[in-house]
């Protein structure tokens, strides 16, 4: 290489809905970007599936269209962030899949993980995991899936059979063997966090042999050669692997104490970073391993589960496009309706496998615009009680950190800082999962030293809250009176509206 010819670093985000693709040169700026759509399907209620070998096709899609607008240059190396919870089984001989991808939105672990809490296991799997028992993290998922591919454990007990989450799945595509990084190892419910090795309890509890595991491996490093990504990237590294969420964090550079990230997607991940494995106290977050370049950087964090999703949901049911909602959202009376989208239950800091999606407080004076309205409030107000959550566990917050598409809806950031009495400052760009990507990367690539990584810029507009404590309060008020008639047993003493209160104020 010249000392003039241009480095690049590309980052690829496998998400939910699509994969994306950046190329950075080394000032920090993204100079080509590309994108391929995933689908989903869905079987059954609660069912959420995708496809592996699309998912692997999409991959090569969004890189291929990338490296197409590059300009001269040399790319370095690549980072890789994927959706996490997400597991699928193949054949270890053949690569072939043996089944769906399923998806972290998927719910058929339910039974599972209610039999498991009936025998007194959730405090085991939330002592040993950091996370509670539920099932969108990936065991009950794993366990599934052998239940139909290999009912008697025998090939997978013999390592025929490989088990992974996205980031397992597309390092062995690329030749890098059945490994898994140990911050999406994390997720799957089956690491003991503080360790950040297979427990063999939890391996038990689900039925799940070790041997169809991959190896836990750290963020940084040769993971894989990039050549099968595109012939123009033979003898690159795949330098980085990180989850999604884990890898916008990163990009904040959200490592001082009060700093929270939220990346709003299809569902929302609220991430504050914390100095060791901590216990959780607050059982609505969880423990986390963000990543591990040498040192591993643990998290707390609190998943929703449906928040840009409820907006493309009611966009269907209305017979318009999310971005229309959106518009339709501005001209909507706030307050007059509550929608509480709990279509797979509820997530953090419930999780509440059992509650029910409702639409509250509608009349015959309702309207597009107030339903679209209590769409997209129902983002920023979930996402509040877990930054309530995240102060009760680890301190102030100062500033919240906002990246992902929804960002761009100045009405909802505005909101968001509105109800939880929070400044929150919003990402340059919207593909920052892809960014955190890139810049772990470079970083272990010896494009940037640490220094250089922490001053590349980062954020863009800021908003500050505007709106009375009083009417903030009122507005919660009448979003827990929501929650807690979604929550409702008629069995539970004390009544769920008043656990609402307690836990969400």
């Amino acid at each position: 290489m010249t000392t003039s010819e241009r480095r690049f670093v590309l980052g690829v985000d496998q998400g939910t809905s699509a994969t994306k693709a950046i190329l950075m040169d080394a000032a920090g700026e993204i100079v080509a970007r590309a994108s391929a759509p995933l689908s989903s399907r869905h079987p059954g209620p609660g069912l959420v599936e995708q496809d592996g070998e699309e998912l692997w096709r999409g991959v090569l899609e969004a890189v291929a269209g990338c490296l197409a607008q590059a300009p001269p240059g040399l790319v370095i190396a690549v980072g890789l962030s994927v959706q996490r919870e997400s597991v699928i089984l193949w054949d270890r001989a053949t690569g072939a899949p043996l089944g769906p991808l399923v998806s972290w939105q998927d719910r058929r672990g339910t039974g599972l993980c209610a039999r498991l809490a009936a025998d007194g296991a959730a405090s085991l799997v939330r002592r040993t995991s950091g996370l509670p028992l539920d099932p969108m993290f990936s065991a009950a998922k794993a366990a599934w899936l052998l239940d139909h591919h290999d009912p008697g454990r025998v090939r997978s007990g013999r390592g025929e059979l490989c088990l992974g989450t996205v980031d397992s799945w597309l390092l062995h595509r690329l030749g890098g063997g059945h490994v898994i990084e140990v911050g999406c190892a994390s997720r799957t419910q089956l690491l003991d966090v503080r360790r950040r090795a297979w427990s063999p309890e939890l391996l038990g509890l689900f039925g799940v042999p070790v041997e169809a595991l991959p190896r836990v491996v750290a963020s940084t490093g040769t993971h894989a050669d990039a050549k099968a990504l595109h012939p123009a990237l033979a003898g690159v590294p795949v330098a980085a692997v990180l989850g999604d969420s884990h890898a916008a964090l990163f990009a904040h550079a959200a490592g001082q104490a009060g700093r929270v990230k939220v990346t709003y997607g299809t569902g929302s991940s609220v991430m504050a970073p914390v100095p060791g494995p901590q216990e959780v106290d607050d059982e609505g977050l969880c423990l986390t391993v963000g990543w591990d370049d040498g040192v591993p950087a643990y998290a707390l964090e609190g998943n929703i589960l449906s928040t840009g999703a409820t907006v493309a949901w009611l966009a269907g049911v209305l017979g318009t496009e999310a971005g229309e909602l959106a518009r339709l959202a501005t001209a909507g009376r706030r307050g007059r309706l509550q929608i509480v989208p709990a279509f797979g239950g509820l997530g953090a800091p419930w999780w509440d496998d059992r509650a029910e999606a409702i639409m509250t407080g509608f009349g015959l004076d309702s309207r597009r615009e107030d339903m679209a309205r209590a769409a997209v409030d129902s983002i920023g107000l979930q996402v509040g009680d877990v930054v309530s959550a995240v102060e009760r566990a680890a301190g102030p917050v100062a500033e919240l950190l906002a990246d992902g598409g929804p960002t761009a809806n100045a009405d909802l950031m505005q909101w968001q800082a509105d109800v939880t009495g929070h400044a929150v400052r919003v990402a340059r760009r919207p593909e920052l999962s892809a960014l955190g990507a890139a810049h772990l990367a470079g970083a272990a690539s010896g494009v940037w030293s640490r220094r250089e990584l922490s001053g590349l810029p980062r954020h863009g507009r800021r908003y500050t809250p505007v709106l009375p404590v009083c009417e903030r309060r009122r507005a919660l008020a009448e979003w827990h009176s929501a929650v807690a008639r979604a929550r409702h047993r008629t069995s539970r003493s004390g009544g769920a509206e008043a656990e609402a209160s307690d836990r969400g104020s």
